[in-house]
């Protein structure tokens, strides 16, 4: 089993495109917080500069990615200190009404900084260590994206895709903007020592096999034992690794990993929440629902209601 496919798969990952932009000079945009979601800019042409919060900014220049995890607001500018003025704000002073080009000032001249926009989307309620793992800014800069063929390819294809603007342009760059995020989170483990943890564990061979068991069967009355079992580790030997790579308890990633599978059914609607908590492990729905209650807010009638709404 392919873990991080099965991760993003179940957390329904998906891909969104805003704008190419033509940013010239002097420019400063306050981009605001946007919950469950992972931002994205991708310099095309120029450079620019971006800042998370306390953290230092950022140089991106030509070939350079940055993902923006959990929606964080941010600023990117031409220059690190310029104070920024707010994204609508922005889009109003320059009349721009929604299209595939953003413009700031004089145009798409050789100059301008041109950057590909976006973002990534889970699924409501979606949760997993993995997300919580990402560092509050991911760089991948063009020497590093040398050494990860699969994303300097990825890139240079969306570039050249939305340089041709042909049609069904935009459907091939969001497309290709999922192939990124997955060769970006491998790539950048050591960016993070949660997520270089975690990705540990979902190639360690040990610790792999009982996360497998866990993805495999979920519905199983797995214990600590005989998921020690399946890695073939003593029981303290694997409790402990599992809790030092994947940052929680293997009953606690359990727990969270059933219902977030639950959410994955709910999300079908073709099954009642007495049949989803059957498939998770659970043995009466009312147990079920207290434990999905207490993790989002609401009862999973009303999760699976509200996206049918």
């Amino acid at each position: 089993m392919d873990l991080l496919s099965d991760i993003l798969d179940s957390l329904s990952l998906q891909g969104q495109f805003y704008f190419r932009t033509c940013f010239n000079s002097p420019w400063s945009i306050g981009v605001p917080n946007y919950a469950s979601t992972i931002r994205f800019h991708y310099a095309m042409q120029g450079q620019c500069w971006v800042r998370a919060g306390e953290e230092a900014p950022i140089h991106l220049r030509q070939g350079d990615l940055i993902l923006v995890p959990a929606g964080a607001a941010h600023v990117i500018s031409d220059t690190p200190e310029r104070k920024p003025v707010g994204l609508e704000r922005v889009m109003e002073d320059n009349d721009y009404s929604g299209g595939p080009l953003f413009v700031v000032g004089r145009g798409c001249e050789n100059t301008a900084t041109q950057l590909m926009c976006g973002h990534f989307t889970f699924a409501e309620g979606s949760d997993h260590p993995l997300l919580r793992s990402l560092p509050s800014l991911i760089h991948v800069s063009a020497s590093m994206r040398s050494s990860t063929f699969w994303l300097d390819e990825a890139l240079r294809l969306m570039a050249r895709q939305m340089a041709d603007d042909n049609p069904g342009s935009i459907a091939v760059v969001r497309r290709m903007s999922e192939i990124i995020f997955i060769e970006t989170v491998r790539s950048s483990a050591s960016q993070s020592q949660q997520l270089a943890g975690l990705m540990e564990a979902l190639s360690d061979t040990r610790i792999s096999r009982a996360i497998q068991a866990m993805h495999r069967d979920v519905a199983m009355h797995w214990t600590v034992e005989a998921l020690a079992s399946e890695a073939a580790m003593s029981r303290s030997r694997f409790a402990a690794r599992f809790q030092e790579l994947v940052g929680c308890g293997p009953l606690t990633y359990l727990a969270e990993w059933r219902l977030q599978k639950a959410c994955a059914l709910l999300r079908e609607g073709r099954i009642s929440v007495q049949e989803v908590a059957g498939r998770i492990g659970y043995q009466s729905p009312a147990a079920f629902t207290r434990a999905f209650t207490n993790m989002f807010g609401e009862s999973p009638s009303a999760y699976r209601d509200k996206l049918a709404a």
